[in-house]
């Protein structure tokens, strides 16, 4: 009987996909687990900051930290509302559908909205005491921060790109906000651990998030819960995670200066070839 060409021969046997897919979620467990290289506890993960990077805003940012988390987030701002009072700040922070590994609820479903709109109050509170509202009577600024990648230590980032990306805009702010994640592991006697990658915050007994201004040296927000410890321990964690705050400082300004600056160049050759 004559070979048929023009078909592909395929394997004798087939396996699932399933079964390859267990199998390399147990080599990352193990290779997270004793195998694993300790980190120090205290040592920042490397931070990308950029400012200034959509034209379809009036601010923005992209914020990468060492762990694989990527947060892109958009300001607009001040516009008029319709009710009077002074100045009010929306916030809202949305997942990407592609940015956490593995399973992933329905997109839409009511504990990823309550997950996003929880992310999206404690936003809000980070970066209030920032803004001066006071100065914008009857008007709304709008914030939004898209998590592209999940790889740990998320609302941190979307605190410090938030930030930028409204001091990009143009917003009159009395400091930038800078947000610091902490963990600390099951294991008895366990350090607080800086800027946790997604597994470690996975495995962690206790959790806390806190935002910075560094130029007041004040606290805008403080979340966080589990089992940490004594009291002592917790300020232990608040002493290690402002250290992180004033270290991750210099890199922000640094970013929204570097914009500023490409503004001013592109304005100017804009005026010159005119």
């Amino acid at each position: 009987m004559p070979l048929d060409h023009r078909r592909l021969r395929g394997p004798e046997e087939s396996q699932p996909p399933a079964l390859w897919a267990a199998a390399a979620a147990e080599d990352e467990e193990d290779g997270e687990g004793a195998g694993a290289v300790p980190r120090d506890p205290c040592a920042l993960r490397p931070l990308f900051a950029r400012a200034g990077l959509l034209s379809q805003a009036q601010g923005s940012a992209y914020v990468e930290l060492g762990s694989g988390t990527k947060v892109l987030c958009a300001a607009w701002g001040p516009r008029e509302a319709a009710e009077p009072g002074p100045g009010r700040l929306l916030c809202e922070f949305r997942r990407a559908p592609f940015a956490g590994r593995g399973a992933r609820s329905r997109p839409g479903a009511a504990a990823e909205r309550e997950a996003e709109r929880e992310a999206a109050a404690a936003l809000r509170e980070a970066l209030e005491p920032a803004v001066r509202l006071g100065r914008y009577p009857r008007a709304r600024l709008a914030v939004s921060a898209l998590l592209l990648q999940d790889g740990g230590s998320a609302l941190a980032a979307a605190v410090s790109a938030a930030a930028l990306a409204l001091a990009d805009a143009g917003v009159e702010m009395y400091d930038l906000a800078v947000g610091c994640a902490l963990c600390r592991p099951a294991a008895p006697a366990a350090a607080w651990m800086l800027q946790p990658a997604e597994p470690e915050e996975r495995r962690a007994a206790a959790r806390l998030t806190l935002a910075l201004l560094p130029a007041l040296n004040q606290v805008s927000a403080v979340l966080g819960g589990g089992r940490g410890g004594p009291p002592e321990d917790w300020a232990q964690a608040l002493r290690l995670g402002l250290d992180g705050c004033h270290r991750q400082y210099p890199v922000l300004r640094q970013s929204l200066l570097r914009a500023a600056q490409r503004r001013d160049a592109a304005a100017a050759a804009a005026a010159t070839s005119a």
